[in-house]
């Protein structure tokens, strides 16, 4: 039964990303592939991890003065690369509070090397 798992796994999920590796807080770049007519071009979205819900992740950025959340799947063909930029260190798995803050309010205690910067 695992071997079919796996062969369905291989051949149906190519772009397979640990969720392990993130956690909500993190300071992420998600590069993706949009289409623009016929051409097909990398985007970058580059921000903090405010939810991760089985499959799925939100990202929120701040574009100017406005927030722009995203939601992306992990099993989605057209993200390419995830790096991870920083990890941050909150208290909630789901950091809804943080799309009210602004500021100096709105920074995140980030985990260098097991201890915590500021």
């Amino acid at each position: 039964m695992n071997n079919i798992k796996n062969y369905v796994d291989n051949k149906y999920n190519p772009n397979k990303f640990s969720l392990l590796k993130l956690n909500s807080g993190d300071k992420i770049t998600v590069h993706y592939e949009i289409m623009e007519g016929e051409k097909k071009r990398l985007q970058s979205f580059k921000g903090v991890i405010i939810k991760i819900k089985g499959y799925t992740f939100t990202v929120r950025k701040i574009s100017g003065e406005i927030g722009v959340e995203k939601i992306f799947s992990i099993n989605q063909p057209s993200i390419k690369k995830i790096d991870i930029n920083k990890k941050g260190k909150v208290r909630k798995s789901k950091i809804y509070y943080f799309r009210k803050l602004k500021g100096k309010k709105a920074k995140i205690n980030v985990i260098k090397n097991n201890r915590k910067m500021y």
